[in-house]
């Protein structure tokens, strides 16, 4: 999969040390551009699709497009976390979006 962030949406989680994508990241594969100080993937070959800097993200700022093989280049899936559940927005190469809600355990 590939991570895309919207830069218009993050603000490097202002007020923590790191942001929280970067600091949850098992593989340590995300880093802050030293010019606009926004995150980034090193390198999208080693990023094993975990999702943890999607879900920890608390501006939505992050989603990841799923594999051609998968759904075409148009298809995304994001999710919105909340406390008791996760949202999951799928979206297929044509634009439609289904939504699945996963209650979480407390």
């Amino acid at each position: 999969m590939s991570v895309l962030f919207d830069h218009n949406l993050c603000n490097s989680c202002k007020g923590q040390d790191e942001p929280f994508c970067v600091k949850y990241c098992p593989g340590d594969l995300l880093a802050i551009d030293g010019k606009t100080g926004k995150p980034y993937i090193r390198n999208e070959a080693d990023c094993w699709d975990c999702m943890v800097c999607v879900k920890s993200c608390p501006f939505g700022a992050i989603e990841t497009r799923l594999p051609y093989p998968l759904a075409c280049y148009k298809a995304s899936l994001k999710p919105r976390v909340l406390k008791d559940r996760i949202i999951w927005y799928l979206k297929d190469l044509n634009g439609k979006e289904e939504v699945f809600e996963i209650k979480t355990l407390e």
